[in-house]
């Protein structure tokens, strides 16, 4: 018998203990044990719940119980959930979590902490998809040249509506959240908050880079209008909510925004509120992980394989696969050296000489154009410029931009969309 608590019995944690209960007999076939929920915390005692488990509001209840072997953490958040973990491990408890922002924050901590006490963590990433399995024992024998992941539902849903219907942002979000999939304050989904945090777990295991949110450049979707989704149709991209992580020489690249990407990659056919991950290995070339990112189930999926893991091993995984750095000399590159292809639209009084100042400004700061489109602007003697780049590098665009932006016949910000080849 494994017996386990749940410290969070939310959405995900009653998908945990309901599927634990239903699919009993197989995952007992598969573990080779009987799983069973033994406790859960919560901070309500009072409030509903459509499960059939002890619940305490009391933390202690778990931690003082010796016959507990496995807490799973569901609470969501940073410092309590770390407080919770640590406290967990300290008393000598194996522990599986699901819990993004902790790990962005606390990764390599917790694998000091977790010493020889198992800590599972592959519903962190992309709900259902065993992204992190992959990873650390499927491709563990391969460099990691590149990985690139749409691994926020809810960038995705709203993106995808507005290229195939031609809706504006707002009227898609203002849908995503009466769906149930944008919280009231969207911030932290289309902000690509929540997708960099993803992004931060999976380089730790790809390259033992140890970064913060704050490290890393983070752009979210919130400028993204329907007259860029048209640019991208017609010249061949999709315009998706973008993970990146790159290798250059001994540098990696890590970098979250929203990107054009030619519209035959198979990263840009993940549409709606899926997730997808695209790997490339220096012995395997591309591998692709599909599937659902988020929800009750999916997650719970996830969350129940990690406590298989523990079960059939007696311990998981000790090490969470973190060492810094995998490679020698292996660094984070700096954002203002990053080399892309860049999209560019400005909002300009229609008038004689514009079109040469804008192509000036950008030649004086080694940008070269690709291509160039005029549309009408909805505002009477205006017009948006559509342009498109060569490669040229992230501290250039920026200063080119910021030049632009102060001249007199600019009369909007500019939005600047990467471009990955």
């Amino acid at each position: 018998m494994l017996n386990i608590a749940l410290v969070g019995v939310g959405t995900v944690g009653s998908s945990v203990a309901n599927i634990l209960k239903e699919n009993q007999d197989l995952i007992k076939a598969r573990a080779g044990v009987e799983i069973k929920v033994a406790k859960g915390v919560v901070r309500d005692l009072s409030k509903k719940r459509d499960i059939d488990i002890e619940l305490t509001d009391n933390l202690d209840d778990v931690l003082n119980d010796d016959s507990i072997d496995v807490v799973v953490e569901l609470m969501g958040g940073v410092d309590g959930a770390y407080s919770v973990v640590k406290k967990a491990l300290e008393k000598g408890k194996d522990v599986v979590t699901a819990n993004k922002a902790l790990l962005a924050y606390h990764r390599y901590e917790l694998q000091e902490l977790a010493s020889n006490n198992s800590f599972e963590y592959e519903a962190s990433v992309a709900g259902g998809i065993p992204i992190i399995n992959a990873l650390r024992e499927g491709l563990t024998a391969n460099h990691i040249e590149s990985m690139k992941g749409i691994m926020n539902g809810t960038c995705n849903y709203i993106l995808t509506k507005m290229s195939n219907e031609g809706a504006s942002f707002d009227d898609v979000l203002k849908e995503a959240q009466e769906l149930g999939y944008a919280e009231a304050d969207p911030t932290f989904d289309v902000g690509g908050f929540d997708a960099a945090h993803k992004l931060l777990i999976l380089a730790s295991i790809a390259y033992g880079i140890d970064s913060k949110p704050e490290d890393i450049l983070i752009e979210g979707i919130e400028s993204v209008d329907s007259i860029d989704i048209a640019f991208a149709k017609e010249f061949g991209y999709k315009i998706k909510l973008l993970t990146i992580a790159k290798k250059v020489d001994n540098k990696v690249e890590l970098r979250v925004h929203p990107t054009l990407i030619k519209e035959s990659e198979m990263i840009a056919k993940v549409d709606g509120v899926m997730n997808g991950v695209s790997v490339v290995g220096d012995k395997v070339g591309e591998t692709m992980y599909y599937g659902a990112g988020a929800g009750g189930d999916a997650t719970a999926s996830a969350v129940i394989s990690d406590i298989v893991n523990i079960a059939r091993n007696g311990q998981g995984s000790p090490m969470l696969g973190y060492k810094k750095p995998l490679e020698n000399n292996l660094t984070l590159a700096n954002s203002d050296d990053i080399q892309s292809n860049y999209y560019i639209r400005i909002c300009v009084k229609d008038e004689t000489g514009v079109l040469a100042k804008v192509a000036s400004t950008l030649g004086e700061n080694n940008i070269s154009v690709a291509t160039m489109l005029q549309k009408p602007s909805n505002c009477n003697e205006l017009a948006n410029l559509l342009l498109s780049t060569h490669s040229a590098k992230e501290i250039d665009i920026q200063k080119a931009i910021k030049e632009l932006e102060a001249l007199e016949f600019v009369k909007d910000k500019i939005v600047m969309i990467r471009i990955e080849k």
